[in-house]
């Protein structure tokens, strides 16, 4: 099997640890080699993160250069935006519609940008946009957008709901895992 890649984007303090250590053990259960990459990027809570999870018979970089990627999973809008030049033609974006105000929007030096659905939806790349923060909240947390984003990706493979919970388990804390398992429920729904 050819490799495929997987970026995971958002701003820290939002899970993509978890999200891509989930993602990676899924892949792994399935019998696949998979690279996860350490996190890029200003992992304390506001800055900008991206991982990248790759997999295949066999892979030999973590890495994903521009126009290599499969799929981008981005917790907040903006952040889908900033790395779009990652994603190959035809590739999937999902994103959640949040928007964090980086450090120049909140000091008044920028604005954030507007319509950016609109803008990544007029390339190449096919774009399932919507609302995880709202779907999270009624999971029971809204710092559970990492799994209801895991949730919606998991309706473009092929791999059953008992092996992706069994990924859950594997890597969310038992206390929280009745949460996550309602939050991922909720985006394989929507």
């Amino acid at each position: 099997m050819k490799t495929k890649n997987i970026m995971i984007v958002g701003v820290g303090g939002q899970g993509s640890l978890l999200a891509s250590k989930t993602l990676g053990r899924l892949l792994m259960d399935q019998g696949y080699d998979v690279k996860v990459s350490e996190v890029h990027g200003m992992s304390q809570r506001g800055g900008s993160v991206v991982t990248y999870v790759r997999y295949g018979d066999k892979v030999y970089s973590p890495v994903i250069d521009k126009g290599e990627a499969d799929y981008i999973i981005s917790f907040e809008l903006l952040e889908a935006a900033r790395w779009t030049e990652y994603l190959r033609e035809g590739g999937q974006i999902i994103v959640n519609t949040q928007q964090i105000d980086p450090m120049p929007v909140i000091t008044g030096a920028a604005s954030y940008p507007t319509d950016l659905v609109t803008k990544m939806s007029e390339s190449n790349h096919k774009v399932d946009a919507f609302d995880a923060l709202s779907l999270a909240n009624e999971a029971g947390s809204s710092k559970a957008v990492n799994i209801v984003l895991l949730g919606r990706f998991s309706k473009y493979f092929d791999i059953s709901d008992e092996a992706w919970n069994t990924a859950l388990e594997a890597c969310v804390p038992a206390k929280f895992l009745e949460l996550n398992k309602r939050a991922f429920a909720l985006g394989k729904s929507l």
